[in-house]
């Protein structure tokens, strides 16, 4: 049934103005939508994601939301010249070099939002 049908990431955040905040001086993304239940974004191929507003944010231990890259060290070069911080992994099975891990031909990054959700970059799948 669900097959064929988009999804998106719903991404807690204790602060909501906070959170746009740092999405918007970050990532240089602006919201599509608002209201009470949170803000919107719309981002390429008709992907998107939600921040909504809630006390408990900050707390998963896993990555929440990849975004998709044509160029990994290029994003990460630029993301960090808009300050975002991208976390060391040094662990079996996986280690960062440069904040860039190569897992077989797929290479990530990963880095905290405001709110202290995990999020990342990678070249794969696409």
């Amino acid at each position: 049934m669900l097959q064929n049908r988009r999804a998106y990431p719903t991404i807690p955040a204790s602060d909501i103005e906070r959170a746009k905040a740092w999405y918007r001086e970050k990532l240089g993304l602006s919201p599509a939508s608002e209201d009470p239940a949170g803000v919107r974004y719309a981002l390429g191929g008709g992907t998107g994601f939600q921040l909504y507003p809630t006390g408990v944010a900050g707390q998963a231990p896993n990555t929440l939301m990849v975004f998709s890259s044509e160029d990994i060290d290029d994003d990460v070069r630029t993301l960090r010249g808009r300050g975002v911080v991208f976390e060391d992994y040094d662990f079996p099975g996986l280690k960062t070099v440069n904040g860039i891990a190569t897992l077989g031909a797929v290479h990530a990054a990963w880095f905290r939002d405001s709110e202290g959700n995990i999020l990342a970059i990678g070249d794969g799948p696409n």
